[in-house]
């Protein structure tokens, strides 16, 4: 019997078209600071799932490390700062830099329809 683990992670490397994105929206200051940006974004069960990039604590394993798929917790606040959407969940704060194609903005519009706006 082998004590060897093998643990794999699925990593998608970034356009141009998403690294300028992510480009464009760290150059911006977000008050309070950002938990990291998300590209490639859809919406599934109330949580944001996309290519995670700049995260603040890439964990032990690296499995936040730039171009990881990634998970949030549920989103309990959406606001659109500048040009990005930002969310906020209990893991922390998160900058939409892009939507999948044909799922990510449809996701959004229904997650915001079944919102309660606020102040």
């Amino acid at each position: 019997m082998s004590d060897e683990f093998v643990i794999e992670y699925h990593i998608k490397e970034l356009s141009d078209f998403q690294l300028k994105r992510i480009a464009r929206a760290m150059v911006f200051r977000y008050s309070p600071p950002v938990t990291a940006y998300l590209s490639d974004v859809f919406i599934a069960s109330e949580c944001a799932v996309g290519i995670v990039f700049g995260h603040t604590d890439p964990g032990q394993y690296g499995q936040r490390a730039d171009g990881h798929i990634f998970q949030t917790s549920s989103i309990e606040h959406l606001k659109k700062v500048g040009r990005y959407w930002v969310i906020t969940t209990a893991e922390g704060r998160f900058v939409l830099t892009s939507f999948k194609r044909g799922l990510g903005r449809a996701g959004l519009r229904a997650l915001t329809a079944g919102m309660i706006p606020t102040a």
